[in-house]
């Protein structure tokens, strides 16, 4: 089965053909806390991005995480991960078919991220 997720106005779509429920999580780094979306881990090999140039990209920090969203209607659809560059993290409310009401979802703490620890 394939899934995919799109931004609102459907000029960024992605593929992929698992979806990992189990990896869902919240996180209250900077950046995760301000657009509060519920991410989904899928690897990096297995995620197809169709967009036209409308993707845009912004990083931070480290600029390890490349955070992905529509230049046209501002939605983030994904993230390439900086505790694991091998996988995306997938916005949830952007996979079709997924019900979020009710949906349990765990924290994990970005605030004390091991990449900004002195080292």
């Amino acid at each position: 089965m394939t899934h995919r997720a799109s931004c609102h106005c459907g000029a960024v779509r992605l593929s992929f053909p698992r979806l990992d429920l189990e990896s869902r999580r919240r996180c209250d780094c900077s950046m995760c806390r301000r657009r509060g979306a519920i991410v989904v881990s899928v690897p990096v090999a297995e995620l197809t991005v169709e967009a036209d140039e409308s993707l845009r990209i912004y990083t931070f920090g480290t600029h390890v995480a490349k955070h992905y969203f529509c230049g046209i209607c501002g939605i983030y659809t994904h993230h390439r991960r900086r505790s694991n560059p091998d996988e995306y993290g997938v916005n949830l409310g952007c996979v079709e078919g997924v019900e979020l009401r009710g949906l349990e979802v765990p924290w994990v703490d970005g605030v004390n991220h091991p990449s900004d620890k002195p080292g």
